[in-house]
């Protein structure tokens, strides 16, 4: 299993999980190459999860099956089914991290976080760590696909689990990280170097003093909406949403990028997450849906009592924060463009998202600017 960098000490790290849990959470200091074809992880996977997992040790490898979960582009998911010696079957997920994410997730925030949102009853519970990811609890639903996303019901039940993650206290700086994030991926974005030619050429065209200027204009312009900072996921797409249609019980999953944030940003990011890894922005949810979502996030029992004003107020910061997460996700791309084993057109995404940005930037900018001059009229009237 060599040859794969580890991202932690992974026994450290479950001791100083274990002593805010319930249960022990169980390590391995082995890793597995996730670049790696099924058939050749399925052995590797097997004898991690007997390392992990001493009740399995001595079960023959013919009472595993392993096979792929749909889900991001970022790491490998894995569903692991064991038949135990009481003929029992349990399934587990055994999530290998992407190498070279580190550069764009903060692996300690994350295993922080899961502790306190699994308590609160969100995602699924962890169970182990070794060298290159986890183990979770597997979790019998079905990952949504972007379309799903535009159902009203499932729309308003997104809202108000996202609304009760937001309540959700998690220990340490509640400093909003938005900015940092944005800062670190422009600094390591803007100083990449590829080996093939033609994406050199590509990414030469890119003008990150623009991008620069982009950024701090953006920033100035949003901290005048005054928009609360929460415990936000930064990640809500389809892939990190799962839901059991017998049971009627949604999920929210997938945790790593979750940090303090700006509400606004971490709704107006799951409207953008519509469109699919295809970027095709057409499917963003129109103003009337948009507002049938807020309503039931600003009041999950009684939507149809939120006022216009409170309705117009969010609906103006989310859709000025869509531009952060054009910019966020694009700046990613480049990063992962340059590191990541994944086949996928990283260098193109920076350009579809950074493209958006643009030519939402006027529509945006203008509809903040008229609010706040609104908001600042009515406010100058109050005091006379």
């Amino acid at each position: 299993m060599g040859g794969v960098k580890n991202i932690w000490n992974a026994m450290e790290v479950a001791e100083q999980t274990s002593d805010c849990s319930t249960s022990q959470i169980h390590s391995s200091s082995l890793s597995v190459d996730p670049s790696l074809p099924l058939s050749h992880i399925t052995p590797l996977i097997i004898e991690l999860c007997k390392d992990l997992f001493k009740k399995w040790s001595n079960l023959e490898n013919s009472r595993f099956s392993v096979g792929t979960v749909s889900g991001g582009i970022t790491n490998l998911l894995l569903k692991v089914t064991v038949k135990e010696e009481n003929g029992n079957d349990v399934s587990v997920t055994v999530r290998l991290y992407g190498p070279n994410t580190e550069y764009v997730i903060n692996r300690e925030r994350e295993l922080l976080s899961i502790k306190y949102l699994s308590a609160a009853g969100f995602g699924a519970n962890l169970l182990g760590v070794f060298g290159n990811g986890m183990v979770q609890s597997f979790i019998n639903a079905r990952t949504l696909i972007p379309s799903d996303m535009r159902n009203p019901k499932l729309a308003a039940e997104i809202a108000k689990q996202l609304c009760r993650f937001h309540q959700v206290e998690i220990p340490g700086s509640k400093e909003p990280q938005l900015w940092n994030d944005l800062l670190k991926f422009f600094e390591k974005a803007s100083a990449l170097e590829f080996d093939d030619n033609e994406k050199q050429k590509l990414y030469k065209t890119i003008s990150f003093s623009e991008v620069h200027n982009e950024i701090i204009e953006l920033k100035e312009l949003t901290g005048l909406l005054n928009s609360p900072v929460v415990f936000a996921h930064n990640d809500l797409l389809s892939g990190n949403i799962m839901v059991n249609d017998e049971e009627d019980k949604l999920y929210l999953i997938d945790f790593e990028y979750g940090s303090y944030n700006y509400r606004g940003f971490d709704i107006g990011n799951h409207f953008n997450e519509y469109a699919g890894y295809e970027c095709d922005f057409t499917l963003c949810p129109n103003k009337d849906e948009q507002y049938h979502f807020l309503r039931h996030y600003l009041q999950p029992d009684n939507p149809h009592e939120v006022s216009e004003k409170d309705l117009e107020a969010l609906y103006v910061e989310e859709n000025t924060y869509t531009l952060a997460s054009h910019l966020y996700w694009a700046l990613w791309g480049l990063i992962q463009a340059k590191f990541s084993p994944i086949n996928f057109d990283y260098l193109g995404y920076f350009f579809l998202r950074y493209n958006e940005f643009k030519r939402q930037k006027e529509k945006c900018f203008s509809l903040a600017r008229s609010f706040l001059s609104r908001s600042q009229t009515l406010n100058m009237h109050a005091q006379t």
